[in-house]
């Protein structure tokens, strides 16, 4: 298993303890032997290089993004979450967690083909919230300040990213998230969760034949066609599957990617990411030129996998791991 890291390994999400005045002594910093509490705050989030200043915990939040809400969940402050935006299909979800998010207000769902939801500042600003999580088109973190909203972005949604993305980066952001909302504890206990269900697939996986495989993203209706690398969650989930990422010289979390690049890779697996309706999504690959050469289109080792199973790091990428496996195999 893993070994625990501190919070202040992750770069682009670092929690620094700040004081509440000039003249003050800093408490010290959170860690995971001394969980944070009440009297830690204020708290300083280097987020994406902008210094974020928690008084105290969130309790008025707006979801921008589909991403935390496994997070939010597993640290039992789903409840502060006043309104939302963006794609949340119930596929994500067990029935009784679907449901509770159901009930939460949607300022909008309307995505474009590649995933991006864009929307205005004062659309936020008029729910008064003191968090927002995620930042869509349209939107800046300048302006949401500005009218007393903090925002976080996942870290590895930082144009400085944060470098190769391996399961730790998943782990740090639990414990980082449960400082922010003062519930160290649960994050340790879902850390330890997702830790073991990692390590149970990586004991199935250990002695897996080699072989590759790709994480894609077809733009439905015509556009790019986009492949993931080392940066991504995709990386050291398809590790952690007995896979070698047919992508794993790439440095970037995203990138455009020619079908000509794709067959010369040939990967044994495909796995296409979609967001919404997965309605089109094998067709779009299959029906590109030259993609019956792919073996794997050629044998059906296809899997269609909803965006947030592998993007960004969040529990629902374990799941998705256990997901690849339970589709292909541990590959012995």
């Amino acid at each position: 298993m893993r070994s625990r890291r501190p919070l202040t390994t992750i770069a682009a999400l670092m929690v620094v303890l700040a004081s509440a005045g000039c003249a003050q002594t800093a408490p010290p910093a959170a860690s995971a032997d001394r969980p944070a509490s009440g009297q830690d705050f204020p708290l300083t989030v280097d987020n994406c290089g902008e210094q974020v200043v928690f008084d105290a915990a969130p309790q008025s939040v707006i979801l921008l993004e589909s991403a935390p809400v496994t997070i939010l969940d597993g640290l039992g402050v789903l409840d502060r979450v006043v309104a939302r935006a963006g794609s949340f299909p119930d596929g994500y979800y067990a029935a009784d967690l679907a449901a509770r998010i159901d009930g939460i207000e949607v300022l909008s769902d309307d995505i474009d083909t590649s995933g991006h939801l864009t929307m205005s500042s004062e659309v936020v600003l008029a729910r008064e919230p003191d968090l927002a999580l995620g930042l869509p088109e349209g939107m800046t973190r300048e302006a949401l300040r500005d009218g007393g909203v903090n925002t976080l972005i996942h870290p590895v949604y930082c144009e400085s990213g944060v470098g190769d993305t391996t399961f730790d980066t998943l782990y740090e952001l639990v414990l980082t998230y449960g400082s922010i909302f003062d519930e160290s504890a649960r994050a340790q206990d879902l850390v330890d969760d997702l830790e073991a269900r990692v390590a149970a697939v990586e004991n199935d996986t250990a002695d897996a034949a080699p072989r590759t495989a790709a994480v894609l993203y077809p733009s439905v209706g015509g556009g790019p066609l986009y492949a993931y690398g080392r940066a991504s969650m995709a990386h050291p989930q398809l590790e952690a599957a007995g896979f070698d990422n047919a992508f794993a010289d790439a440095s970037e979390r995203v990138f455009e990617v020619s079908i000509e690049e794709l067959i010369s890779r040939d990967p044994d697996a495909l796995i296409l990411l979609y967001q919404g309706d997965e309605e089109g999504v094998l067709e779009e690959v299959a029906g590109l030129p030259g993609a019956d050469a792919l073996r794997a289109v050629e044998r059906g080792d296809v899997l269609l996998q909803l965006f947030n199973f592998t993007e960004p790091p969040t529990p629902l990428s374990v799941t998705g791991l256990e997901r690849i496996v339970e589709r292909f195999g541990p590959g012995s």
